[in-house]
Order: C-alpha cells, then sequence, then structure tokens
C-alpha cells in the first residue's frame, strides 16, 4: 500500500501545537468588517482549538502529524 499523502489545503490550514493539539483561525474575518463590531472582529482574530468532532476528519488529512490530542 503506498503512503498517504498529506492534504495540503488542511496543512495550510491548520497547526499543531507544542501539546500535541489542533489550532484553526475563525471565519468571516476576510471582508465586509464595516458591519461587524469591534469586540467581534477582536475575536475572530484570535485562533482556537479544533472541536472534537473534527478530529477524525483532519487526522485523515494530516497522517504526518500522528497522534492528536484534545484537552
Amino acid at each position: 500500500m503506498p503512503k498517504m499523502k498529506t492534504k495540503k489545503a488542511a496543512a495550510k490550514r491548520f497547526k499543531i501545537t507544542g501539546t500535541g493539539k489542533l489550532m484553526r483561525l475563525h471565519a468571516n474575518k476576510k471582508h465586509i468588517l464595516e458591519w461587524k463590531s469591534k469586540n467581534r472582529k477582536s475575536k475572530l482574530g484570535k485562533a482556537v482549538l479544533v472541536s472534537k468532532s473534527d478530529l477524525g476528519r483532519l487526522k485523515h488529512m494530516l497522517p504526518g502529524l500522528g497522534v492528536v490530542k484534545h484537552g
């Protein structure tokens, strides 16, 4: 069986933390920013952990990460 290839689109969008968790950025911060409050835009700019329900799919997309933890 051939090696599993990393999905490059996913590799560019997710980062692994030092403790092995996956981080992602928020959506809706690219345009139409006039309508959004300063507080909302500030929160959208920060990275958050990937949810437990998405981890299974990401393990298949990013095989090079090995075991991914969630906390």
